[in-house]
C-alpha cells in the first residue's frame, strides 16, 4: 500500500463569498483518524448545491431572508478554513482506535450526515453534515465515522458512485415525507438537476408516476430517465399545462424550485394532496395564499438530507441496480473552480463530479467532456 504523506491537496473555503474564497493548496495536513474513525484515499466527490449556498452564505435567518448565514440557522458549526464535499466514494487506508483492521481495503461510499442523535432515532431535528460540520471529501483524504463509510460492491466505477449520496438521500427523504405511494402521480421541479432526476428514478422503484418541469431542450433526456411526460416551466400557464400534461391527479409536487411558480404548484396539487421541498433554487421568499392551503387540505413538508433509515434503502437500490447514475461529467480538484463555474451553469443533466489529479487517469478521464 502506498505510504500516507504528512501533507494533501485540498480546496480550502477560506470565507463567505466568490470563488476566490475557495483555494487549491498542496500543504493541507493529512488527517488522521480518531477513534470510530476510519482515513479515507479520496477517488471521487461529488458537487451540490449546499456547496454554493453555503460558500454564498445564502441561508438568510428567519428575520432577514437576505443576511449572510450558513446552513443550520442560528446554530452553525461552520468554521474557516473549511474542507466542502459531501459525495464521498473512496477506499479507506487507515483506521482510528477501535475500527477493526480488516476494515483497512474496503471500497466506501460516504453517508454524509452527521446525526446527533443514537443509532434508532430517526429524527434530524439535530442534523449536521461532513463538509459543514467537518471536513470533507474535496481532498486526496478524509477522515468519518466509521458507521458512515459503507462498503460497496457494485460495478459502478467510482465517478459513477459519487453522484449518488446526497442528491438520492435527499430526494429519497422527501419521497418518504410525502409518503409517495405506488400508482400516485407525482409533479417534479428542477427536474435535470442532481435532486430532481433522483426523484424521477426513485418514484419509479416506488411505482409512482413522475411528470417533470424542465427548461426547454432537455425533454427527451428527462424522459429517458423517467420522466412520463415534461412540461415547460415558462410554460404560460403552468397549472392549466400540467392538467394537459396529467392523466389524473396530482397528489405530490417535489418542488425544488420554488420562487414565482410557488402558488401555481399548491394549485396543481388535488385536494389533500402533499408539498415537499428541499430547496429553492428559482427564489426561497414566496408568496403564498393561506387560503389555497387550508381550504384543499394540503400537506406541505419541509426535508433536508435523510435518516440512516433511507441512507441504506439507497445503498440497497445501487446494489440491487434499482437506479443508475446520471453523471455529466468530471473534473480534476486542481481545476475547481471552473467544475464549480460549470456547476452553477445548471445546462447538464444530472451531477458533477470532483477527482483529485492523482487519480485523473483511472477515476476521471473515462468520464471528462470532450
Amino acid at each position: 500500500m502506498t505510504p500516507i504523506p504528512g501533507v494533501m491537496k485540498a480546496v480550502r473555503l477560506l470565507g463567505h463569498g466568490g470563488l476566490d474564497q475557495l483555494v487549491y493548496s498542496d500543504d493541507v495536513p493529512t488527517p488522521t483518524p480518531g477513534p470510530g474513525e476510519v482515513l479515507i484515499d479520496v477517488h471521487a466527490c461529488g458537487m451540490n448545491n449546499t456547496d454554493v449556498w453555503v460558500r454564498e452564505g445564502a441561508y438568510g435567518t428567519e428575520t432577514d431572508p437576505g443576511s449572510v448565514s450558513t446552513w443550520r440557522r442560528g446554530r452553525s458549526t461552520l468554521t474557516f478554513p473549511r474542507i466542502q464535499g459531501t459525495d464521498t466514494v473512496g477506499e479507506i487506508v487507515a483506521v482510528g482506535p477501535g475500527v477493526p483492521a480488516e476494515r483497512v481495503g474496503e471500497r466506501v461510499m460516504v453517508d454524509f450526515s452527521i446525526y446527533n442523535r443514537p443509532e434508532g432515532d430517526d429524527s434530524l431535528a439535530d442534523i449536521d453534515y461532513i463538509g459543514h460540520g467537518r471536513d470533507g471529501g474535496y481532498a486526496e483524504y478524509v477522515t468519518v465515522p466509521a458507521e458512515n463509510a459503507y462498503e460497496i460492491t457494485s460495478g459502478i466505477d467510482d465517478a459513477e458512485l459519487a453522484t449518488f449520496c446526497c442528491a438520492y438521500l435527499t430526494a429519497e427523504q422527501m419521497l418518504d415525507r410525502a409518503r409517495l405511494a405506488s400508482g400516485e402521480r407525482v409533479l417534479v421541479t428542477g427536474a435535470s438537476g442532481g435532486v430532481g432526476s433522483a426523484i424521477l428514478q426513485l418514484a419509479r422503484v416506488r411505482g409512482a408516476i413522475p411528470y417533470a418541469v424542465s427548461s426547454p431542450g432537455k425533454e427527451d433526456a428527462l424522459r429517458a430517465i423517467g420522466a412520463q411526460d415534461v412540461v415547460l416551466r415558462d410554460a404560460p400557464d403552468l397549472v392549466a399545462a400540467v392538467e394537459r400534461m396529467v392523466d389524473g391527479p396530482v397528489d405530490v409536487v417535489a418542488d425544488l424550485v420554488a420562487g414565482p411558480m410557488f402558488n401555481s404548484l399548491l394549485r396543481i396539487l388535488r385536494p389533500e394532496g402533499r408539498y415537499t421541498t428541499a430547496g429553492a433554487i428559482g427564489g426561497p421568499v414566496v408568496d403564498l395564499d393561506l387560503r389555497t392551503m387550508y381550504l384543499k387540505q394540503l400537506e406541505l413538508h419541509g426535508s433536508s438530507q435523510g435518516t440512516r433509515t433511507a441512507f441504506r434503502r439507497l445503498v440497497r437500490y445501487i446494489e440491487n441496480g434499482d437506479i443508475r447514475p446520471l453523471l455529466d461529467r468530471t473534473y480534476r480538484l486542481s481545476d475547481f473552480h471552473e467544475a464549480q463555474r460549470a456547476f452553477m451553469s445548471k445546462t447538464y443533466i444530472g451531477k458533477l463530479v470532483v477527482v483529485p489529479d492523482r487519480h485523473w487517469t483511472t477515476v476521471g478521464a473515462p468520464h471528462a467532456a470532450s
